[in-house]
Formats: structure tokens, C-alpha cells, sequence
């Protein structure tokens, strides 16, 4: 059950970046140097097989969506888990595993979506998603694509632009990037709706820049809302 469990990691070094964008939306802006010290970050969005386990080791009511043919493979990312379930998981993670899983933060999450591409719109680099070969949906479906379905960016990570938006552990400010510390920074420290990243099957632009920010109150469920776990290293 815990080798069924776990995540593929993918460690990311430590260093210094670029975060946000001088000609994205305001809460972009303004561009600024971040320190992020080592982390790992899950290869692929935790998916329906790895959340079921959790589901029935917890006995924790499943997610809504589940009897849709269009959320129900079993590779799929799961969809229809809030913030407050989504951090549940990562607990239940780190006492099955004895490591210290978590929700990322806002700056790891683009820190691994950016990749060695520091400055590039996209984790593939600039050329723009109608140029790529790839849906962001399931043709069949209509749903969310089975994740490591498309190509990964050069961290090894897959689908950080495309398929679900994906939890962050920060509190969302939209100017919070003007006083927000150059090292390690962890969000606002209260607020109304929590961080989210990446791109969405459903929207009519699936793929999303590495600098776009978006946000959702904690309890909230959606068909495209996933996530995937980060790891502190030497802990």
C-alpha cells in the first residue's frame, strides 16, 4: 500500500529566479528576485489511483466527480479536492511514509515550472500552446488528460502548464509581490482564498503562462482543481 502510495519526486535545486512578469497581468508584477532553497515536487498531479488508497485507508467521503466517465480513470489527475483535502492528503503522506510532504509553495511551484527556462512565458519556453502538439484535454473524454501525457519540462515534471490548477500552500495576495521576501517566501500570513497554479482542461485557453497566479476560497471544489505534493529535503 505505501509503495502504491507514493509520489515520483523530483528534486529541485536550490537557487535564485525570476518570479512574476513585466507584461502579464497585475498581479504579476512586479517582476522580483526569489531565493528557494532545495525542494522535491511530484513528477505528475496526484491521480485518481494514488488519492483512492487515501480515500479508503481514511475513510474519507471520495471526490464528486469520481462516477463521471470524464474523471474516472484511474491516471487522470484527481479533480474536485479543496484546499483543506488536498493538505489532508499530504498528512496522511508523511505519516505513512515518515517524510514531510506538503502542499508547495506559490514561488517553488513557478521556481519548478521555470525550469532551466528562467525566462520563458511557458516550462516548454515561448512558443506558444496553439503551436504545440498536444490538446490539454482528453479527445475521448472531453476530460483532463492522463497525466504524463504531454512532454515534461526540462526539471522532468510533467503537465505544469496544462490539465488541472493545482493547490499551493500560500494565502493569495494580489500585491503581495511588493513586499514579499527574497528568500523562501511563503504567501501572506492570513486571507480569504488560497494560491493556485497551472492551467485547466476547461477553460478556452488550457495552458497556462509559468507567472500566472489564480486563487480559490479553501473549501471550494472544482472539476479542474488538483494538486501535487512537494517534500522537504533533510527533515
Amino acid at each position: 500500500m505505501i509503495v502504491e502510495a507514493n509520489p515520483d519526486i523530483v528534486i529541485i535545486p536550490e537557487g535564485f529566479f525570476l518570479m512574476g512578469s513585466e507584461s502579464g497581468s497585475e498581479n504579476e508584477m512586479p517582476r522580483h528576485r526569489v531565493w528557494v532553497d532545495s525542494f522535491g515536487l511530484g513528477k505528475f498531479p496526484v491521480t485518481n489511483r494514488q488519492y483512492r488508497i487515501f480515500v479508503e485507508a481514511e475513510r474519507v467521503p471520495a471526490p464528486p466527480f469520481w462516477s463521471e466517465v470524464m474523471f474516472s480513470d484511474p491516471e487522470q489527475p484527481v479533480v474536485g479536492v479543496n484546499w483543506n483535502e488536498a493538505t489532508s492528503y499530504c498528512n496522511w503522506l508523511t505519516r505513512r511514509t515518515g517524510k514531510e510532504f506538503r502542499l508547495p509553495s506559490e514561488a517553488e511551484w513557478e521556481r519548478a515550472a521555470r525550469s532551466k527556462l528562467a525566462g520563458a512565458l511557458y516550462p516548454w519556453g515561448d512558443e506558444p500552446p496553439s503551436d504545440r502538439p498536444y490538446t490539454g484535454y482528453d479527445l475521448k473524454t472531453g476530460g483532463p488528460q492522463r497525466v504524463g501525457s504531454n512532454l515534461p519540462n526540462d526539471f522532468g515534471l510533467y503537465d505544469m502548464s496544462e490539465g488541472v490548477h493545482e493547490w499551493c500552500s500560500d494565502y493569495y495576495d494580489a500585491g503581495y509581490y511588493h513586499y514579499a521576501p527574497e528568500k523562501n517566501p511563503q504567501g501572506p500570513g492570513f486571507g480569504q482564498r488560497r494560491v493556485s497554479r497551472g492551467g485547466s482542461w476547461r477553460h478556452q485557453i488550457k495552458f497556462s503562462r509559468c507567472a500566472a497566479r489564480s486563487s480559490l476560497p479553501p473549501s471550494f471544489k472544482y472539476a479542474d482543481y488538483g494538486f501535487r505534493v512537494a517534500l522537504t529535503l533533510g527533515r
